[in-house]
């Protein structure tokens, strides 16, 4: 043990070196780590005298958080490429989502016809927001995504408020959503003549969150190689899906399509919820975002997986949707539990079991890349001091950031054993885009704030301004056309934040026997710091 806490000290000493080295020459404040030494801490020599691009000599911060560097001991590495980039996007948005969402929209909206225009719609939206999010993150190459946006345009409080939103609620859920749904069709198929057991549904679950939680805390290699691999073979399964719709098509099977737009109009309030379901089919396309520490060449790679992927995953969709119809009615759809599956038994015959098996492998890959993303929006806040600090630090050996991946997968958890998929679905999606919409407001802020910051890729103004008045209009809505209270808890549960970000984070107000758990998981985990936590700017 004296070993392993000699290693460890001997780690954090280091890293405090090549921190002070770095900033030689500087009046820099320091801050005690852990385990009582001080580390130096601030902008680096060459960021600090980087000149402001309007020419006017001024000094500018840059906008990246201080966090993994090259110089520190324990860092990240930058392994994500051009396809991997592709396939985390990919992989995380065809998960169960439109395997679970098509009936849903259709119950809301009433009409075929309809239901197809909010599926393209929200493939547009999805990009729209994704577009904004490349400005935004080759602006700002740290990861954590929205955390880091609202840092860098509103300061630490609403950045706080998003990272305790996220960390407890919307990572979780989200994985929590993905997992239920792969046990839903993993167990369906072994149980033929009944509904699967809910409590072994949520045994495989939670199985399936340790075995993502595993893979992810052993490599971050071999995370990527899992993803790669899941994402091929669930583009297999939609190759097969469409196919089978073509199939069925070309015999003359557009009964259902041939009418499309019968039956009412739905209301403004249904709409925004059919919107929320929807959207949870193709929510991922910014988990990009939370990895761009780790991705080769960013400024390029970021914009151009998103300009690749999110089409790609708008027009399977809008295929799937078209294929389904071809082989059974729009009431077949509601009433079935699991879509695919009662596709696969019309179209494939003996191979019907394909189908199953085709769900299972996509939402797993997409559980495998939402946490992949969560992991690191945990390590990017706590790396402020805006959740605990031992969330911030990587394994020693594997460089992963274990401890954010290990408490993200605790709260699934706890959230797969008392939650149900449609709960957290409304959920998820209502939080969800206040934020997405306040990442909009933030683009929009900096333009008038940073004008002369660089920006490798830039948008059109006007792609910031509609996503956020849709985010506004899907948030508002159904909060006025169908109050609900769990919408008002949702509201407060973003504002209890602030109870303990005054204390904690403002104030810096730590408890003694905070050093004494971080130091006992430090030596449980095998995890250090990448360097010292950075000052707010």
């Amino acid at each position: 043990m004296r070993d392993k806490i000699s290693q460890l000290f001997c780690l954090q000493k280091n890293t405090c070196k090549n921190n002070s080295a770095d900033n030689r020459g500087h009046n820099v404040p320091t801050k005690a780590t852990s385990n009582g030494t001080m580390c130096a801490n601030g902008t680096e020599g060459p960021e600090a005298t980087e000149t402001d691009s309007s020419g006017t000599g001024r000094m500018r911060k840059p906008l990246e958080r201080h966090g993994s560097t090259q110089n520190d001991t324990v860092h990240l590495e930058r392994r994500l490429g051009l396809f991997s980039g592709v396939a985390l996007i990919v992989g995380t948005m065809i998960g169960s989502g439109i395997f679970v969402s098509p009936s849903g929209l259709l119950v809301r909206t009433g009409s075929v016809g309809v239901s197809f225009i909010i599926w393209l719609a929200c493939g547009l939206l999805s990009l729209l927001g994704a577009l904004a999010y490349a400005e935004l993150g080759t602006m700002n190459t740290s990861s954590g995504a929205e955390w880091a946006y609202f840092m860098d345009a509103y300061g630490p409080a609403p950045a706080f408020l998003f990272s305790w939103v996220s960390t407890l609620v919307l990572k979780p859920s989200q994985m929590a959503i993905i997992c239920l749904s792969f046990a839903q069709y993993a167990v369906e198929a072994f149980v033929t003549e009944c509904d699967p057991p809910r409590g072994v549904v949520k045994m495989v679950a939670l199985v399936a969150i340790v075995m993502i939680l595993f893979v992810n805390c052993y490599s971050v290699n071999l995370g990527m190689a899992v993803q790669n691999v899941f994402t091929a073979a669930k583009l297999v399964a939609v190759v097969i899906v469409i196919c089978g719709g073509a199939w069925k098509l070309l015999q003359g099977n557009t009964q259902h399509l041939s009418h499309a737009f019968d039956g009412p109009m739905p209301n403004i309030g249904a709409i925004a919820t059919a919107f929320y379901t929807g959207l949870w089919a193709y929510d991922g396309w910014n988990n990009l975002n939370y990895v761009t520490e780790e991705i080769k060449n960013p400024s390029k790679n970021l914009p151009r997986s998103i300009m690749i992927g999110i089409p790609l995953v708008t027009l399977c969709y809008a295929l799937i949707n078209i294929s389904y119809l071809a082989a059974m009615s729009a009431q077949e759809m509601i009433e079935s539990e699991a879509v695919a599956v009662t596709f696969g038994n019309r179209i494939l015959g003996a191979l019907a079991w394909l189908m199953p098996l085709s769900v299972t492998v996509s939402t797993f890959g997409s559980a495998n890349g939402t946490l992949f993303a969560a992991g690191r929006l945990c390590f990017a806040a706590s790396r402020e001091g805006h959740l605990l600090d031992i969330l911030s630090y990587v394994h020693v050996r594997r460089l992963t950031p274990a401890p954010g991946l290990i408490f993200h997968s605790l709260i699934a958890s706890a959230m797969v054993l008392h939650g149900t998929i449609d709960s957290l679905i409304d959920f998820f999606s209502f939080t969800a885009w206040i934020f997405y919409g306040g990442a909009m407001l933030a683009l929009i802020v900096m333009r008038y704030t940073k004008p002369n910051h660089p920006r490798p890729y830039k948008v059109p103004i006007v792609i910031p301004v509609v996503v956020l008045i849709i985010s506004v209009y899907l948030v508002a809505a159904p909060i006025f056309q169908t109050p609900r209270i769990e919408y008002l808890y949702a509201l407060l549960f973003i504002f209890a934040g602030l109870i303990f970000y005054v204390p904690f984070v403002k104030l810096g107000m730590t408890p003694r026997f905070m050093n004494k758990v971080t130091l006992f998981f430090q030596l449980l985990l095998e995890v250090v710091p990448t360097s010292s936590m950075a000052m707010f700017e």
